[in-house]
């Protein structure tokens, strides 16, 4: 045995091995394929990031499905037409949420009125709103009858 001990370093040009690399290295196509694909990610989520507030603020229009079109009129138009006068949405008779295009149609526990409607007398209907998608401050289109209002705000 020498007298060196196998923790002092060894002189340069006297090892018997190359250094090794810590790491493993993709060939060249590969990370150039990768990093064009990370590129094209991040455009995305960025133009997305740029597009969605935009598409939220514009006002859509308000297209329910077939079977749920009526003739539009207004608030007093509706009073006239039929003696029902809107005069706070909650939970509205049939509805479309003006934002999300969502229509909520289906009666809590089965509730709804019975008979002829009267002058002068406050009606209620309740409907379920599963996911609250319809809130204070919402837009949405009233279907009565074979009419419809639009913009009503829900307070």
């Amino acid at each position: 045995m020498s007298g060196r001990s196998s923790l002092t370093p060894t002189e340069p040009g006297t090892g018997s091995a190359p250094p090794r690399r810590s790491r493993f290295r993709l060939p060249g196509r590969v990370r150039i394929t990768g990093f064009l694909a990370g590129v094209l990610i991040a455009a995305g989520i960025g133009t997305l990031v740029l597009w969605l507030p935009q598409r939220s603020n514009s006002q859509p229009s308000v297209s329910p499905p077939a079977k749920w079109q009526r003739p539009s009129v207004s608030a007093s138009g509706l009073a006239e037409r039929s003696g029902v006068r809107l005069v706070r949405v909650k939970t509205p008779p049939a509805i479309i949420d003006e934002r999300t295009g969502l229509v909520l149609n289906r009666l809590l526990m089965g509730h709804a009125h019975q008979g002829q409607l009267k002058p002068a007398v406050s009606y209620y209907l309740v409907f379920e709103n599963t996911g609250n998608w319809v809130h204070r401050g919402s837009q949405v289109t009233v279907l009565l009858g074979d009419a419809q209002v639009e913009h009503v705000v829900v307070k």
